[in-house]
C-alpha cells in the first residue's frame, strides 16, 4: 500500500528544507533541487531498501546523485530519514561542514558516492551494480542524472556498457526539466529524443511525470521486474516545482532567497515548524 499523501508531504518537506538551507547559508542550487524532490521522496521514504541505523549495510540499495549540485534535496532526505540531525542542514557549504556543496561520501553519512563533476554518476552506479553481481549480493542501484548532463560523453559510454552487460539492478532517472545552467537543454545541447536514445543502448525505458508520486512508484516497481537489462526512467519535471515564483526563471539555478522570497516560500510550502 502506497501512502501518496505521506510521500507528497515528504517531498514538500524536502523543498522546504532546501529553501531554509539556501536562505540561511546564502549559497546553493535551489531550483535543480526542487525538480528532483518528488523522486527522492519516493526513493528514500518508500522504495529503497536502506537502514539509517546501519549506513554501511552491505545489502542496502545504493543511490547516486549524478547531478551533484542538487545535493540540498539529498541532504534533506537523508536527515529526515534519520542518517543525521536536521540541525546540520543549515551548515550547508560552511567551512568544515559535513554537508559539502556537492555530495562527498567520506564526510556525509548516508551518501553512497562522491559526485559533482557532471557525467560521472551513471558510471559509478554501473560499477556498484556490477559489484553486486560479482559479490552475489541482492541490491538495487538508483542514479539521478540531469538532462543537461546528457551532453557528457561519459554518460553514453556507461549506458552502452550497462546495456551490453545487461545490468538489470541499475535504474537511472533522467531529471528532464529542460534546463541547464546556460539555458534550455534543447538549445544548448539538444538531447532529444531522450527515451529513444536510452532504448538504442539496450535499456528498458519509461516516460513519466516526475512530480506524480504514483507514477514514480509504479515506474520503480516496473523497473524491478525487468531482469534482462538496465532501466531508464525519463521523468518530465519542472525546475523550481513547488514555488510558482521560481518556475520559468532559470536564475534560480544558483541563487539565494531574499527575506521577502523566504517569507513567500514559507506561505507556499506550509511553514517551517515541522
Amino acid at each position: 500500500m502506497v501512502d501518496i499523501k505521506f510521500l507528497e508531504d515528504c517531498a514538500r518537506r524536502i523543498r522546504r528544507d532546501v529553501v531554509e538551507m539556501v536562505y540561511r547559508t546564502k549559497d546553493g542550487h535551489p531550483s535543480p533541487s526542487f525538480s528532483v524532490a518528488d523522486i527522492l521522496a519516493v526513493l528514500y521514504f518508500h522504495s529503497m531498501k536502506i537502514d539509517p541505523s546501519d549506513p554501511e549495510w552491505v545489502e542496502r540499495d545504493r543511490f547516486v546523485l549524478s547531478k551533484g549540485h542538487a545535493c540540498p534535496a539529498l541532504y534533506s532526505a537523508l536527515a529526515r530519514k534519520g542518517y543525521f540531525s536536521t540541525k546540520e542542514l543549515t551548515t550547508l557549504r560552511m567551512l568544515n561542514t559535513n554537508l559539502q556543496g556537492h555530495p562527498y561520501a567520506p564526510k556525509t553519512t548516508g551518501v553512497d558516492a562522491t559526485t559533482g563533476s557532471l557525467g560521472n554518476g551513471v558510471s559509478v552506479g554501473l560499477g556498484m551494480a556490477l559489484a553486486a553481481r560479482i559479490r552475489k549480493l541482492d541490491y538495487q542501484v538508483y542514479v539521478v542524472t540531469g538532462d543537461g548532463e546528457l551532453g557528457e560523453g561519459l554518460i553514453w559510454e556507461a549506458a552502452m556498457a550497462a546495456g551490453h552487460q545487461r545490468v538489470s539492478n541499475l535504474t537511472v532517472f533522467v531529471d528532464n526539466n529542460n534546463y541547464q545552467s546556460g539555458g534550455t537543454v534543447e538549445k544548448v545541447s539538444g538531447p532529444y529524443p531522450i527515451k529513444e536514445k536510452w532504448a538504442d543502448f539496450g535499456w528498458h525505458t519509461q516516460s513519466i511525470d516526475g512530480h506524480d508520486i504514483k507514477q514514480i512508484v509504479e515506474a520503480i516497481n516496473i523497473a524491478k521486474t525487468v531482469i534482462d537489462r538496465p532501466s531508464a526512467i525519463i521523468a518530465k519535471t519542472i525546475k523550481g516545482k513547488g514555488l510558482p515564483f521560481m518556475v520559468g526563471d532559470n536564475t534560480w539555478h544558483k541563487r539565494v532567497y531574499t527575506d521577502a522570497e523566504y517569507e513567500q516560500a514559507e506561505i507556499e510550502l506550509g511553514g517551517w515548524t515541522e
